[in-house]
């Protein structure tokens, strides 16, 4: 069975980014082996991945999921119907308007494997309607006052069962089970 998770790396103050969308704070810390340990047992669980379309439903380089370390099948939610795109090996489906179905979508093509969900407006609306899982949170040591929050708005409460916490050089990972 598939489990959905919402895979993440935040500031302390939980943010994704910058209000203008940046992520440099993520880059440049000091690391420790087993920061990147902790990040590659996730991915190698990853067998698909559901995230938002870009206005142009072009994908570009910079918006490639996991910067195209994995190799898996991509739901990206839309507004607008489009023919899938295939980049690099890797097939983007357009889905219009459902999060439902694309995640449906991702959990038959992940198979036993997980599916990740990607961004801050994605992971809100699948914790409303119960299709999250796991919380995986990879948590910098910044605060950036402002900025893209991860679960600002979701408007609802959602009990966590903490299953693993650990902390080396450069993040503290934090992975919780969604109480239902």
């Amino acid at each position: 069975m598939t489990t959905v998770i919402v895979h993440a790396t935040i500031t302390l103050d939980g943010f994704l980014a910058e209000a203008d969308g940046g992520v440099d704070w993520m880059f440049g810390r000091p690391s420790a082996p087993e920061d990147d340990a902790v990040v590659q047992q996730v991915t190698s669980r990853v067998g698909a991945v559901v995230g938002g379309a870009n206005r142009t439903q072009t994908i570009e380089d910079g918006e490639i999921p996991y910067g195209g370390l994995l190799n898996v099948p991509v739901y990206l939610l839309t507004h607008i119907p489009h023919e899938p795109i295939e980049h690099d090996g890797v097939t983007y489906t357009f889905v219009v308007d459902d999060i439902a179905e694309a995640v449906e979508r991702a959990a038959r093509a992940a198979g036993d494997r997980w599916v990740s969900l990607l961004g801050g407006s994605i992971a809100r609306q699948c914790l409303r309607l119960g299709l999250v899982d796991e919380l995986h949170l990879d948590v910098a040591p910044v605060l950036l006052g402002d900025g893209i929050s991860l679960f600002a708005g979701l408007g609802q409460r959602v009990e966590l069962e903490r299953l693993d916490t650990s902390a080396f050089a450069s993040e503290t990972h934090l992975r919780y089970r969604v109480l239902r």
